[in-house]
C-alpha cells in the first residue's frame, strides 16, 4: 500500500483510529453547516490554535451523522508532519487522485484541508476542484492568516467562498467545557485566564504559562517572521507585546514608531506599521477605527487595538498594570466579534463610546465599565451614550453585582449575561 494512503487513512473518519472531536462548538458547526449542499467554499480564518481543526472534524462528523458515507470524506492537516511531503498543490492533486482511486467514493466528496496555506499554491487545487461541473466536491478549508483571501483566490473564485473568523472560546463556551455556572465567579476566573482551547487541558500555572509562550512563539516565528522574512525578530515581538499592554488605549502608527525611537531603537514608521499589520494578518490582535456617530464616517488618525486572547496578558505580561476594566473591554469587544459585527469606537462632540457595533441595519452602541460605583460614575458611564439623539439599541456593561434599571432608554448587562 502506498505510504501517502496509510497516513491519509490514520487521520481520516474512515480510518482506523477516531480522531478526538473535542468540546462541540455548536455556535460554529452550526452556522457554517447551514452553508452545506452547494458550491460555495468555507473558509475558516483565525489566529493558529484558536479550535479550526476541531471544528473542521466536528463538521465532517456532523455530516456523517447526517447520512454521508464516511469514505466520501477526504480530511488534511497540513500542520501535521505526516503530510510534510505535500508540498505544492500537485502533490494535493496525487493524493487526491490516489484517494478516489483506492475508495472509489460515489457522489459528493467532501474535502476538508486544514492550514491550506502551508500547501504552496493551494488556491489552484482549490479553485479547480471547487468548480468542477462534472463531478459534485464540496471544499471546507482553514488558514491562520487574513492575507490568505486577499489575493488569487479571491480573484479566481470572485465570491465564490464564505468565510468564517474563528476566535478562541467565548464566555458560555468556557463555562460549557469546564460544566461552570454563568455567574460574576466564573467571569472573572475567565477574564483572568483567557479562551485558548488547549489552556483548559493543563493543570496549573506555570503549564498555562509555558503553553502560551510557546504559542507566541510559533505564531511569530512561523507565521510572521518565516513568512515575511522579518529582519528585527526583537521588534517584532516587542510592538506585539506593547499592543497588549495599550489595548483599549488610542494609539497611532506614529506614537508607537515615536515611542520605540525615544527609546533608542533604530526603526522607521513604514516598519512599524508593516509589522502591526503582519501582528494583525496573523489574528494576534484586531485594530478598531473610529467612528462618528453624527456623521456616520470613520475618522482617520488614531486606533485602538484588542488582542485576540487574554491570555496573552494574563499569563505572560501580567506586571504592565492592565486593569480590570480594560480586560472586561476586551472581552467585550470580542464577544461583539464573534456576534459577526463591525466593530468601531465611536465619537460625538467631545466623548467617546467605547462601542459601535454595526451588522446590516441593526445598530448597537455599547460602553463597558468596570464598576458602577457611585452616581458620577454613572452619569459619566451614561453620559456618553446619552449624548447619542437616535433609537438604536444603548447598553453599558460592567461587573456589578445588581443589574441597574433601565435609564434613558439605556440598559445595563452585567458582563457575565451579556453573552445571552
Amino acid at each position: 500500500m502506498d505510504e501517502r494512503f496509510e497516513k491519509l487513512k490514520k487521520y481520516n473518519l474512515w480510518g482506523k483510529s477516531a480522531p478526538s472531536f473535542g468540546f462541540i462548538r455548536t455556535g460554529y458547526t452550526d452556522r457554517i453547516y447551514a452553508y452545506k449542499g452547494n458550491r460555495l467554499v468555507k473558509v475558516l480564518v483565525g489566529q493558529r490554535r484558536a479550535g479550526k481543526s476541531y471544528i473542521l472534524r466536528q463538521l465532517a462528523s456532523k455530516l456523517v451523522e447526517s447520512g454521508v458515507n464516511t469514505k466520501n470524506i477526504f480530511f488534511i492537516n497540513r500542520e501535521l508532519a505526516d503530510f510534510d511531503f505535500l508540498k505544492t498543490y500537485k502533490d494535493l492533486d496525487d493524493l487526491f487522485k490516489l484517494y478516489k482511486t483506492l475508495l472509489k467514493p460515489r457522489g459528493r466528496i467532501y474535502l476538508f484541508i486544514d492550514e491550506v496555506q502551508n500547501i504552496e499554491g493551494w488556491e489552484h487545487f482549490v479553485n479547480s476542484y471547487s468548480q468542477d461541473y462534472i463531478d459534485e466536491y464540496e471544499l471546507f478549508i482553514s488558514g491562520s492568516n487574513s492575507k490568505m483571501l486577499s489575493g488569487e483566490l479571491a480573484t479566481l473564485l470572485s465570491g465564490r467562498y464564505v468565510c468564517f473568523e474563528i476566535f478562541p472560546f467565548s464566555f458560555k463556551e468556557y463555562i460549557g467545557i469546564n460544566g461552570k455556572e454563568q455567574s460574576k465567579n466564573s467571569f472573572i476566573e475567565y477574564m483572568s485566564s483567557g479562551g485558548m482551547p488547549e489552556l483548559f487541558m493543563l493543570p496549573d500555572q506555570e503549564l498555562r504559562r509555558n503553553y502560551i509562550s510557546a504559542l507566541k512563539d510559533t505564531v511569530l516565528l512561523r507565521d510572521i517572521i518565516q513568512r515575511y522574512h522579518i529582519k528585527d525578530a526583537r521588534l517584532l515581538e516587542d510592538i506585539f507585546i506593547y499592543l497588549v499592554n495599550n489595548a483599549s488605549n488610542l494609539l497611532s502608527v506614529r506614537n508607537i514608531s515615536n515611542y520605540f525611537k525615544s527609546s533608542g531603537r533604530k526603526t522607521s514608521y513604514d516598519t512599524v506599521s508593516a509589522y502591526i499589520g503582519y501582528i494583525e494578518d496573523a489574528y494576534l490582535a484586531h485594530r478598531v477605527e473610529r467612528y462618528n456617530i453624527r456623521g456616520k464616517e470613520t475618522i482617520a488618525g488614531n486606533c485602538k487595538y484588542y488582542i485576540n486572547d487574554l491570555s496573552f496578558n494574563n499569563y505572560l505580561y501580567q506586571g504592565f498594570g492592565y486593569g480590570a476594566g480594560y480586560l472586561l473591554e476586551n472581552i467585550v469587544y470580542l464577544e461583539l466579534a464573534r456576534m459577526g459585527f463591525d466593530v468601531y469606537v465611536g465619537s460625538i462632540k467631545d466623548k467617546e463610546v467605547d462601542f459601535v457595533a454595526i451588522k446590516g441595519d441593526r445598530i448597537v452602541y455599547v460602553q463597558s465599565a468596570y464598576m458602577l460605583m457611585d452616581k458620577e460614575t454613572i452619569a459619566r458611564e451614561y453620559s456618553a451614550l446619552e449624548s447619542i439623539d437616535d433609537s438604536y439599541e444603548k447598553i453599558v456593561v460592567s461587573l456589578d453585582d445588581i443589574e441597574l434599571p433601565i435609564r434613558e432608554g439605556i440598559k445595563h448587562i452585567q458582563a457575565w449575561n451579556f453573552c445571552k
